[in-house]
């Protein structure tokens, strides 16, 4: 068989079979041409000889050089090497750009390979990153019935990888100007017993002053497809309790739920800076199950989705959108499992947890000019729609400020002034909040 190529493309082919072959397990191959003549006047004739070693080559170990601990599940399960595969350079150095979407570890320089006469050993460069991470705001603002000021704030701690397993541990405290706490710890174990399944564990528990607590649990199995994509399938328990004397005439009542999940997750993280540690995330999840009450049983159903993505215009200008969406669905709901949002992480401009919602969307959005490498301001439009069927509410919210976010020594340091407005209520400037917020990496 023969087949023609234009005589400008011929180094290009040679060397492109050339790979192709030596990605089958021979790298050693050599290909050249023979026998070259005149066809015709436009064409010219050669044969096509391929030269390679008998044995075909297969990986058989790899060697971690840098971060000796780098746990060992990583490198079958995340990056998906392993031994006894036929040896491919170009595959191999493919995989360990999955590295880029990892927070614990970096690669210091692309992989080399030993080849002696009887083994084909890989060394792979790393080094351990600084992953730990400490989140915080403190936020004030004008109380309209004592016209003194309001304080509230949290802390969200995230330990990464500190036993070199992988794992993630993370607690969160938030306490706000209304008299409520949350607190919430979550575990994240990958690759159990070094099969593809990992399990995340999590516990939240919430107070509103003296009026009732809930308390959820969550367990999911998980399976990470790849270094983005990850499928949970878990339960998920609550359990909530009236305090309140007068709880006859409360729609505030004593329940439990009990729901099976199903979740998605998506992750593409930029090399890991404290300016931008993810350029782009979505959470998608969908639950059903049964609320228990002294009175009756009813069927729920809920959908959650969260995400955002940060373009990059070019060096100096980012635009950055986020969307988040809760919905219930149930025949009644009770106050206490509502949703609660607004805020810094939420609309901006409102108080921290100020709104219940059985369901609601919020749209933020953010216009980024980059002064330098470590400074950015940037603008502020928010806009949220909710319902909340327990009072028959319906309302469009809108959010408007500015904000600038700068990289100490400490950590990254954002402010944020925004001002928040209903649909039926005029702007007011006392109604503006002022959030700070520190970000450290340690």
């Amino acid at each position: 068989g023969y087949f023609k190529v234009p005589f400008i493309a011929i180094e290009n082919t040679l060397k492109a079979i050339s790979t192709s072959i030596s990605n089958s397990g021979f790298p050693f191959s050599k290909v050249n041409l023979s026998g070259i003549s005149i066809k015709n006047k436009n064409t010219l004739q050669a044969r096509l000889n391929v030269v390679n070693n008998k044995n075909q080559r297969a990986l058989d170990a790899i060697v971690i050089k840098g971060y000796k601990k780098f746990p060992k599940a990583y490198i079958k399960r995340y990056l998906k090497i392993a031994p006894e595969q036929t040896f491919n350079i170009t595959s191999l150095t493919a995989k360990m750009k999955a590295l880029n979407n990892l927070r614990f570890a970096e690669q210091v320089k692309s992989p080399e390979v030993l080849f002696t006469k009887d083994s084909t050993i890989a060394y792979v460069y790393l080094k351990k990153k600084q992953s730990n991470y400490f989140d915080g705001f403190l936020g004030f603002s004008t109380n309209s019935s004592t016209n003194k000021l309001d304080f509230n704030g949290y802390l969200n701690l995230q330990l990464n990888n500190n036993l070199n397993y992988g794992e993630t541990f993370s607690l969160l405290y938030k306490n706000d100007e209304l008299e409520q706490k949350n607190f919430e710890a979550r575990v994240n174990l990958p690759y159990l017993f070094n099969t593809p399944l990992g399990t995340e564990l999590s516990l939240e528990i919430f107070k509103r002053d003296s009026t009732f607590t809930s308390t959820q649990q969550k367990a999911s199995l998980f399976y990470q497809i790849n270094a983005k994509h990850t499928l949970y399938l878990g339960v998920e328990g609550i359990a909530s309790n009236n305090l309140l004397d007068n709880a006859a005439t409360s729609n505030i009542k004593n329940y439990t739920s009990n729901r099976y999940s199903l979740k998605y997750g998506f992750e593409n993280r930029e090399d890991f800076d404290v300016m931008l540690q993810l350029k782009s995330r979505a959470f998608i999840g969908v639950s059903t199950g049964t609320r228990e009450t002294t009175s009756n049983s009813e069927k729920q159903s809920e959908f959650v989705i969260e995400a955002f993505n940060a373009f990059k215009l070019n060096k100096r200008n980012q635009i950055y959108s986020r969307v988040e969406a809760k919905a219930l669905f149930s025949s009644t709901y009770l106050e206490n499992e509502l949703y609660r949002f607004g805020g810094i992480n939420s609309i901006r401009g409102f108080q921290e947890n100020s709104l219940l919602a059985n369901n609601y969307v919020v749209l933020n959005s953010e216009y980024r000019y980059f002064l330098s490498s470590s400074l950015y301001a940037h603008t502020i439009i928010d806009f949220a729609n909710f319902k909340n069927n327990t009072t028959n509410t319906s309302q469009n919210l809108y959010g408007f400020g500015i904000g600038f976010a700068t990289k100490t020594k400490a950590g990254l340091l954002k402010f944020i002034f925004a001002n928040g407005k209903t649909s039926a209520q005029p702007f007011k400037f006392s109604n503006s909040k002022i959030h700070l917020s520190l970000v450290t990496v340690f």
